[in-house]
C-alpha cells in the first residue's frame, strides 16, 4: 500500500489497463525525450529503470516517466497540488492527450487530490483533507457516489477521537477510486491475485540538474593501449542491472 503519490496520466487508448498488462517495458527514449520538453531549462540525466511501487510520488530532483502505446504516465512533485486547477498548462496536455487524469495522495497528512480534462478542457477536480475541501469543481463522476454516501469511511486508529466535521471517507482513498476508475489498477488496495499492481508498471527515473551543473562522472581507468568499449545507452544497461521495485 503506497502512502504518497504524484502522478499525471495522459491516455488515447480505451482500455489503459490492457495497455499496461501488456507492455511491461516503457520506451526508454520517448520518455527521455518528454522529460526534455517539459524541463527545457534543466538537464535531464537518466538515473534507473523503476516501478510505481517505489517511485510514484519522487523528491523535487526526480522524474519519473513511464510511455507505453496509448498511456503516458509522469510522476513528478509538480502534480502534488493543493488546488489541481493550478496545474500548468504544459503539464495539462503536453502529448496532445484524449484524457489527461492527476493523482495525488499524501497518507500521512491525510490528503487526496484527483483532476480530469478532457483534450485539455477541465472536468472535474477534487482535493481535500480528513476535515477541509480544498477544492470541488466540476460535475461529481457517478463513481464517486459510495464516498459521499459513507460507505468508505476512514478507518480511525483505535482511541483516536475523530473530528465532527471529518468527511465520510478517507481522501487518499477516495484519490486511488479515482485512479482505479479511469486507470483500472489501486495503488493502496491490496491488489487481488493476478491483478495489476503498482509494482507492476515500469517507469524510467531521471534526476534534475540545473542547466550545466551535471556532475561530471568519474572517468573509468584503463590499461594503455586498450581502447575503451563503446558506450551503450544507459537505460540498456539499468533493464538488466538496476531495475527497482
Amino acid at each position: 500500500m503506497l502512502s504518497k503519490a504524484s502522478s499525471l496520466w495522459y491516455v488515447d487508448a480505451s482500455d489503459p489497463l490492457a495497455v499496461l498488462r501488456t507492455h511491461r517495458d516503457p520506451d526508454a527514449d520517448a520518455a527521455l525525450a518528454l522529460a526534455r520538453q517539459l524541463y527545457p531549462d534543466r538537464d535531464v540525466v537518466p538515473i534507473m529503470i523503476g516501478t510505481l511501487g517505489g517511485c510514484a510520488g519522487p523528491d523535487l530532483e526526480e522524474v519519473y516517466i513511464g510511455c507505453f502505446p496509448g498511456v503516458t504516465v509522469l510522476c513528478a512533485a509538480e502534480a502534488a497540488l493543493i488546488r489541481p486547477t493550478a496545474l500548468p498548462e504544459l503539464l495539462i496536455r503536453p502529448l496532445a492527450s484524449e484524457q489527461t487524469y492527476l493523482i495525488s495522495f499524501d497518507a500521512a497528512h491525510g490528503w487526496g487530490a484527483f483532476a480530469h480534462w478532457e483534450r485539455g478542457e477541465f472536468r472535474r477536480s477534487f482535493s481535500s483533507t480528513r476535515v477541509n475541501i480544498l477544492e470541488d469543481e466540476g460535475l461529481p463522476d457517478v463513481w464517486e457516489r459510495p464516498y459521499w454516501a459513507g460507505e468508505h469511511p476512514v478507518r480511525w486508529r483505535a482511541g483516536q477521537l475523530p473530528d465532527p466535521q471529518s468527511l465520510p471517507f478517507d481522501p487518499p482513498d477516495f484519490a486511488d477510486a479515482a485512479n482505479n476508475e479511469w486507470l483500472g489498477f489501486h495503488y493502496r488496495a491490496p491488489a487481488p491475485e493476478g491483478a495489476l499492481g503498482p509494482g507492476d508498471i515500469s517507469v524510467c527515473g531521471f534526476t534534475l540538474y540545473p542547466k550545466g551543473r551535471t556532475p561530471d562522472p568519474a572517468a573509468p581507468e584503463r590499461e594503455p593501449g586498450v581502447e575503451p568499449e563503446p558506450r551503450r545507452g544507459l537505460f540498456r544497461w539499468l533493464r538488466k542491472h538496476d531495475r527497482v521495485s
